[in-house]
């Protein structure tokens, strides 16, 4: 089985820009391209709250452990898990520090409500491959904790979704070897994109923004 070295590692959290929009993946994590909206600002916000790697708490047989980093030398990623659920059980693992044993649960905080894509469930799956690979362990079940509705939506992690995110992964790696980004495929996504603005839908694809926006100050 083929393993990547850390220096090759990709951002975890890009999976999720992958699966939305190949393009504006590749305009954030190989050009370098960022805009800031309404989106991503109170996205962040919410992340400030949840990733806090000084709070570890404990309520009865569960433990709380946020901003947990995580990688996987198989996938080449590496990120962190906005909180993971440890919860007391003979049929888990054990962890440092602690001499019980846990089963584990992620649970990724996203803005607004559920999607209908796949892109937030990707990201958190690829959480589940990290800590299972981690840790030697199995992970059934998931949680996406939504802003706007204030609970969370449970999910049951299917290997057909890991096999997805394995996928992904690779045509990411692929992708960035080559310092490819993809051509435009315009959608209702668009509207609600962070880089539509820099995204240039105009040049479909024919050259990169970074090279555009250089002949554009050059002319």
């Amino acid at each position: 089985m083929t393993e990547y070295k850390e220096e090759e590692y990709l951002l975890l959290s890009g999976l999720q820009h992958f699966e939305f929009c190949r393009r504006q993946w590749a305009l954030i994590h190989i050009e370098q391209e960022w805009e800031e909206n309404v989106l991503t600002v109170e996205g962040n916000v919410l992340h400030e709250k949840a990733d806090n790697p000084f709070v570890r708490e404990k309520r009865g047989d569960t433990l709380y452990i946020r901003g947990l980093p995580v990688h996987s030398r198989r996938l080449g990623i590496s990120g962190i898990c906005d909180m993971v659920e440890f919860n007391r059980d003979e049929k888990g693992v054990y962890m440092h520090n602690e001499k019980a044993k846990y089963l584990l649960k992620p649970i990724e905080y996203k803005r607004g409500k559920p999607k209908t894509h796949d892109a937030d469930l990707v990201q958190l799956t690829a959480q589940v491959i990290c800590l299972e690979e981690m840790l030697g362990t199995r992970i059934e079940e998931a949680s996406l904790y939504y802003n706007e509705i204030r609970r969370r939506a449970p999910y049951t992690i299917t290997q057909e979704m890991k096999d997805k995110v394995a996928v992904l992964t690779q045509e990411m790696h692929q992708y960035y070897s080559r310092r490819y980004t993809p051509r435009v495929k315009t959608g209702k996504h668009c509207d609600s994109c962070s880089l539509r603005h820099k995204c240039l839908p105009e040049l479909d694809g024919r050259e990169s923004v970074s090279t555009y926006m250089k002949r554009m100050l050059a002319d």
